[in-house]
């Protein structure tokens, strides 16, 4: 199977896990580029409508459910004669080998969980899917503490014509008693379980325990389950009424639906007590109904207030309700004694069996289990055979300190004394367990921060390299990354990217004289932007007579320079202002377009200006003044013309 590729785009990898119906592998899609785990279906069932559809509902049915708490199911369908779903692929332990190695866990990571299946049931359920068979070994724990349930395989819709086929039973530990009794069921069955799996939570242990399922299912319908602060002391009564209210007989007197337990355990993890005293105040009385020591008259007589041993609480019990349980007391005891009974006669049977073996030495001997321990597959399955055993299935999982093809876990342990003829499970290792593939995301153009997040995203780590310059990117945000986006890297791979400092800079060349079109050229070269002005100078026309920035200065590339291409000299008439004062002169000519120097007081009477007719804008024009004379002319007058304009 491991070299097969189903739909054209998922590569079979290695086995990791197998179940009743199906195996699975991970696996790779070649499409997107992450790792999935792929199950698809024992070939002796692949040519059976019956499992077939069933194998097919189970994949509509999950791919339709949306929660961070439910293994999502990203595609299935049918390659050649297999059938197969493609899922998310969890990193993590299940919640069965959790508890198998920590013991029972603190009360608010119980609830916790419990909360967290809890919202997953409810997405089920208003998808109309009981799950049918809630239990650790289908809760993922994945390295944040978080959850997510597994395995809708014996999952059904409550519109499927499937519902009534029974043939499917989930594990007897933790199936509800309609279940057991083949009854309709609902979500309460699932809240059943539920209830079941935060007492093995709490306690460490299973309620009911059996030496085969029948004897756990028949007790799973008859008998009550002693508290869990019983087993664990440490088990406070909130917790305890929510997880026997889950677990009660009659479906009604349940937590209705999975919404409803989601909230009252959120209101105990909030510590809000009062509440969750509320939503299991009504939890009936199963261990005595006469009025126990402690317990309160009511006014009048007409009612007591018996105490249930489960959680020490108190609830009002009329006459009448009394009377009834009573009776309803009685016919429980009658049941209990036929049952005692007729087990009472199996088992004098049975000693009388096990004498007889005894006696005659024919009976079933016990072996001691052998240590497969570092064992190959074929080793274990023959120590196994050799010892009087019967091997299991081989059940693959990850394992870091196992070398790859050998022997990791088994069950029942070594050397512990087992009937002759049990069968030995035992998982085999495939090795470290594999560093998650991620894809590497865009951080160009993105602030410091946005490039951090995104990587966090990504399950991924950053580095903020050197900064460099950047002609395309504005300064401040990420012009580059070492690794290229999409590329697929191990998680928490670090990847380190640059900041722009913003565009490079360079000198402005000189370019004054150059034609326009020359000094465009020579600035387009270095990276800048030209704008173009015109004016009249003294430079030739069509030449570049100034430059903004000056040349010299540095700029930022793609900034935009300024040059002003010359429109020739441009002449103006120059007026006469002999006989003017000299601020008066000056003043005209300077609104003319001219520079004007005065030689003498500017009070005084211009004699003589140095240029006349017209002259350059923009030229230099002296005026020669004279002080009044008393009786001078006071306004401007024909003194005479002849200067020259300066430097000719």
């Amino acid at each position: 199977m491991s070299a097969m590729l189903l739909g054209g785009r998922y590569q079979v990898q290695d086995k990791i896990g197998a179940g009743g119906m199906a195996t699975v592998y991970r696996g790779l899609d070649e499409v997107l580029g992450r790792t999935v785990a792929i199950k698809t279906m024992l070939p002796q069932y692949a040519n059976d409508p019956s499992f077939a559809a069933r194998f097919k509902q189970e994949a509509q049915a999950a791919a339709a459910l949306q929660s961070p708490y439910i293994v999502s199911v990203y595609d299935w369908g049918k390659d050649a004669d297999s059938y197969y779903i493609v899922m998310e692929y969890l990193r993590g332990t299940d919640l069965k080998s959790g508890i198998r190695k920590h013991g029972a866990l603190d009360c608010k990571k119980v609830a916790q969980i419990g909360s967290q299946i809890a919202q997953a049931l409810s997405v089920a359920h208003r998808h109309d899917i009981i799950h049918r068979d809630i239990k650790p070994q289908n809760i993922m724990v994945q390295p944040d503490g978080n959850i997510k349930v597994m395995d809708f395989g014996i999952a059904r819709a409550k519109n499927s014509h499937l519902t009534q086929d029974n043939s499917v039973l989930g594990t007897a530990h933790y199936v509800s008693p309609e279940q057991t009794q083949g009854k309709e069921l609902g979500p309460t069955t699932d809240i059943y379980s539920l209830g079941i799996v935060m007492y093995e939570a709490a306690t460490g242990q299973v309620p009911f325990q059996g030496d085969d399922a029948i004897t756990v299912a028949l007790k799973q319908v008859n008998e009550q389950p002693k508290p869990p602060s019983q087993l664990n002391p440490n088990v406070d009564p909130q917790l305890e009424a929510i997880i026997l209210k889950c677990m009660q007989k009659n479906p009604a007197d349940r937590f209705q639906t999975a919404d409803e337990l989601y909230r009252t355990l959120r209101d105990y993890l909030a510590g809000r007590m009062q509440a969750v005293n509320s939503a299991t105040a009504m939890l009936p009385a199963q261990v005595t109904n006469k009025l126990e020591r402690g317990a309160t008259p009511m006014a009048g007589g007409t009612a007591t207030m018996a105490r249930t041993e489960r959680t020490g609480r108190f609830y009002a019990q009329s006459a009448t309700a009394q009377a009834a349980e009573e009776e309803a007391e009685r016919q429980r005891k009658h049941r209990r004694n036929v049952i005692l009974g007729v087990v009472g006669g199996i088992a004098a049977v049975a000693l009388i069996v096990a004498a007889l073996v005894m006696v005659l030495g024919s009976g079933t001997a016990t072996k001691t289990v052998p240590n497969l321990a570092n064992l190959t597959v074929e080793q274990a399955e023959e120590a196994i055979t050799e010892a009087g055993f019967v091997p299991g299935e081989p059940e693959y999982t990850y394992n870091d300190s196992v070398e790859k093809g050998r022997v990791c876990e088994q069950d029942p342990a070594a050397y512990r004394e087992m009937p002759e003829g049990s069968t030995i499970n035992f998982k085999v290792s495939n090795g470290p367990t594999p560093i998650e593939q991620v894809e590497v995301p865009d951080l160009r153009n993105k602030t410091q921060e946005e490039a951090e997040q995104a990587l966090k995203d990504a399950n991924l780590a950053g580095n903020r390299g050197t900064d460099e310059e950047s002609d395309d990117v504005e300064e401040g945000k990420v012009s580059s990354q070492d690794t290229e986006p999409g590329a697929m890297v191990d998680a928490g791979t670090t990847i380190t990217y640059h900041i722009s400092s913003g565009a490079s800079q360079k000198v402005i060349p000189n370019v004054v004289g150059d034609s326009e079109s020359s000094a465009r050229q020579r600035l387009e070269d270095e990276g800048f932007v030209v704008q173009v002005s015109e004016e009249y100078s003294s430079a030739p026309e069509g030449t570049v007579a100034s430059v903004s920035p000056g040349v010299g200065e540095t700029a930022a590339v793609g900034s935009t320079v300024t040059i002003t291409v010359s429109l020739g000299v441009q002449y103006v008439e120059v007026t006469d202002v002999r006989g003017w004062t000299g601020s008066q002169a000056s003043t005209a000519l300077t609104n003319s377009g001219f520079r004007v120097t005065v030689n003498g007081p500017n009070d005084g009477i211009v004699v003589s200006q140095s240029a006349s007719g017209s002259a350059p804008y923009g030229s230099t024009i002296t005026l020669t003044t004279e002080a009044q004379q008393q009786n001078q002319p006071e306004t401007p007058g024909d003194i005479g013309n002849g200067a020259t304009v300066e430097g000719e």
